[in-house]
């Protein structure tokens, strides 16, 4: 019974000393509080960029009164709000937006380095891609995992920047379009029609004299497209009018999927996938949440789930399909990319 006391009294002991560990170590490190108990530390997220729906979309999902379990020790904590100075649509929305993430629980800052003080990770969600390389930069120096929404930049020499410098510095960085993560989209990519013979896609591809023709808005059908095909689309050609583009590529082994961007009528998504099990059709679009949900993983687990060669070929057939256009149709190989 004496020994049974005295190994009592070690344990109490034990567990006594080591609680005090923990909270003296919790003095010096959030992170192995947050380990003991998640919800005592949420992640601070901060976004750079007020001036487009998805940073809206976004907060509220965060920052509601009732987030998904997968949201849940995630919130968006600081905003920068520039954000274009230039595009008219873009640069009006500034204002509104910032009263409604206040409204959220948002502190708006006057610099993204202030930002980068407070925040664990970002969302660059600024809707001018030519302000996308100069904003990257501070945030990859400062080692913090960054989501870019799309476009990465508005031009392939800019989103190839980004990515080395990413590198070179060893920070992690993802980016997609949420039509990627469209329902249809998913079951395609992960077998529902077999192995994808070929594939069409469409959304609108309204234009922006600032970006190449399709990464202001055509990257939504593009992604889509190179998403279900994968890669190794080896040239591009482009039909171009005033209210529509087609696109059509051609894999290297035979394959073709085509993209149509369209400008008027109504704005929709979709596509037709053909699979050697049969074909499906693609949509409807169904939110923001199945993007969100990658991005949180990607914070957690500090790695992009799209493999990068996929994302920089999409820019790639991007680039290819603009060069297409200048040159009348003429079909451009990617490999001169």
């Amino acid at each position: 019974m004496k020994i049974l006391n005295k190994c009592c009294m070690n344990r109490r002991k034990f567990i006594s000393n080591a609680s005090v560990a923990l909270t003296m170590a919790g003095a010096f490190s959030g992170d192995l509080l947050a380990a003991v108990n998640p919800q005592t530390s949420p992640k601070r997220i901060g976004i750079i960029g007020l001036d487009t729906s998805h940073s809206i979309a976004f907060t509220k999902a965060l920052n509601g009164e009732s987030p998904k379990p997968e949201f849940a020790n995630f919130r968006i904590v600081a905003a920068y709000p520039y954000g274009s100075k230039t595009i008219e649509s873009s640069a009006t929305r500034i204002p509104g937006y910032i009263d409604e993430v206040k409204k959220l629980g948002v502190k708006i800052v006057d610099s993204i380095e202030a930002l980068l003080e407070t925040v664990d990770y970002v969302l660059l969600e600024t809707n001018d891609g030519t302000l996308h390389l100069e904003q990257a930069l501070p945030v990859i120096k400062a080692k913090k995992p960054v989501f870019i929404d799309k476009p990465i930049a508005a031009s392939l020499k800019d989103v190839q920047a980004i990515y080395e410098t990413a590198h070179k510095a060893g920070v992690p960085i993802f980016s997609a379009s949420s039509l990627r993560y469209m329902d249809t989209v998913q079951q395609a990519i992960h077998g529902k029609v077999g192995k994808v013979l070929g594939a069409d896609t469409y959304s609108p591809a309204t234009l922006e004299p600032h970006h190449p023709d399709f990464f202001w808005y055509g990257i939504h059908g593009i992604e889509m497209l190179i998403a279900l095909m994968g890669t190794g689309c080896k040239q591009v050609s482009r039909v171009h009018t005033d209210g529509t583009d087609v696109v059509v590529g051609v894999w290297n082994d035979g394959r073709i999927g085509t993209f149509r961007g369209t400008r008027t009528g109504k704005h929709t998504y979709g596509g037709t996938v053909y699979g050697e099990n049969g074909d499906l059709t693609l949509g409807p679009y169904d939110g923001y949440d199945a993007l969100l949900v990658q991005i949180i993983q990607f914070f957690i687990s500090g790695k992009s789930p799209i493999d990068e060669r996929e994302t920089m070929e999409i820019y790639a057939f991007m680039e290819a399909a603009d060069q297409s256009k200048q040159a009348n149709g003429k079909v451009i190989q990617l490999a001169h990319l």
